[in-house]
């Protein structure tokens, strides 16, 4: 698996002659794992055209504002308050932002610079990087002496002061055969450095567990008892803690996921195999976040071979598992730890009640049901502290992860240095 999977990358193309480099650069995000979609502006169009870049990118490639053809639903619709599905086309720009993990423009002419300096929204490119909430980064490409222009240098120095990344630009010999700084990075590069955008460091030098996915509790050799988590959030959680620097062990239940890139991966079966993978473990563990959803009881018995169907009804006698949760929050010292809650109803109510009961120290609720939770790419959470309460609302699930690993990282530096100060405390 590459440095980028899973992310979604939004890639700008603008007019000028290094716009032949983007073909490369989505061939090269895409080998290192990334999903990505092409914006270009009239002006990229004079020097490559929509029908290569939707060839490297296996998508249609965005063109206009108000485009109500072929490419409207491209992108995967959110829900809109009132429960429905948004009309693509008219809110196309809003989906794209919404989409995106990083919006890159590579090459990013000095007019765009300077459109984007003013916060103009004058075409869709422009008006997606005013929309997005992600990382925006530029690759600047144009003349030596375009470069050099103050004009061009004040667009920079503003885009800076507004969180945009600068990649590059490089030095060499250019196109109208003058030398100097204007080159656009290559491809390789490029990834390189989208790549580095999603390293945070929050987490250096920290280890964690993360539990995932069901449990499945044997009946007899061909039946169980089994829930419908697809493990898909406590994955992304792995992932964004490796990006924020922590040492991962991910502790998985039966899913169809591939491990995750550096990650150690730990595959069990019933919830007592998990219970004594996360035990073997926990002891030199910082945080422990708890994503799996758990089988709370198991059968008491298990028939050593298939039950055969006889009378109308069957008695089938369960025994509790053990409380893993519970059980790390107990240790002397223990971790950092998060629970999960997967409620059906009064969330912040049953999060705050199982915050109490097992003493953890944060609890990240989500509701589930038909459409909810459970099996989908994009959920919510509602994160519940003892004072606090933190929503965090209706994304991506890759999304959402790196946003709770933020938090809990900032909430893992609070109690820590609270710690401390009570340890020195005279």
């Amino acid at each position: 698996m590459g440095t980028l999977t899973n992310k979604r990358i939004l890639l700008g193309v603008t007019g000028g002659i290094a716009a032949y480099k983007s073909a490369d650069a989505v061939r090269r995000l895409r080998e290192a794992g990334a999903e990505v979609r092409v914006i270009m502006t009239a002006g990229a169009t004079e020097f490559i055209t929509a029908l290569t870049l939707q060839a490297v990118s296996g998508h249609p490639v965005y063109q206009h504002m108000f485009d109500t053809g072929a490419e409207a639903g491209d992108v995967q619709g959110r829900t809109s308050a009132a429960g429905g599905r948004m009309p693509r086309a008219a809110m196309e720009h809003i989906d794209l932002a919404r989409w995106a993990d990083i919006v890159l423009v590579a090459p990013a002419s000095a007019n765009f610079l300077a459109r984007l300096a003013q916060g103009r929204a004058d075409d869709l490119l422009t008006t997606v990087c005013l929309a997005t909430e992600v990382p925006v980064a530029v690759a600047p490409a144009m003349n030596q002496q375009m470069w050099s222009n103050a004009a061009t240098q004040s667009n920079l120095a503003m885009l800076k002061k507004n969180g945009i990344s600068i990649f590059g630009p490089a030095e060499g010999s250019q196109a109208c055969g003058e030398v100097g700084p204007g080159r656009m990075l290559e491809p390789a590069d490029l990834v390189k450095l989208v790549s580095d955008l999603f390293t945070t460091g929050e987490l250096d030098g920290l280890t964690m567990i993360v539990t995932a996915g069901p449990t499945w509790e044997t009946i007899d050799p061909v039946r169980g008892l089994t829930n419908r988590s697809s493990g898909k959030m406590g994955y992304a959680v792995a992932e964004a803690a490796v990006e924020a620097g922590a040492r991962v062990i991910l502790i998985s239940g039966p899913t169809s996921l591939p491990d995750p890139a550096r990650v150690q991966t730990i595959r069990v079966e019933s919830a007592q195999e998990m219970y004594d993978a996360v035990h073997a473990h926990v002891r030199a563990t910082n945080i422990f976040i708890g994503v799996a959803a758990v089988a709370d009881y198991r059968p008491a018995q298990k028939a050593g071979n298939k039950i055969k169907k006889t009378d109308e009804t069957m008695t089938l006698e369960l025994t509790r598992n053990p409380d893993i949760l519970a059980s790390v929050a107990a240790l002397k010292p223990a971790p950092f730890t998060v629970g999960f809650a997967a409620e059906t109803e009064d969330l912040e109510q049953q999060a705050r009640q199982k915050l109490k009961n097992k003493n953890l120290d944060l609890v990240a609720a989500n509701r589930v049901g038909p459409g909810l939770g459970f099996g989908t790419d994009e959920s919510s959470l509602l994160l519940v502290e003892h004072e606090t309460v933190t929503e965090l609302p209706i994304q991506p699930k890759t999304k959402l992860a790196r946003a709770l690993i933020h938090h809990i990282a900032a909430r893992y530096r609070a109690k820590k240095f609270a710690t401390v100060h009570v340890l020195r405390r005279p």
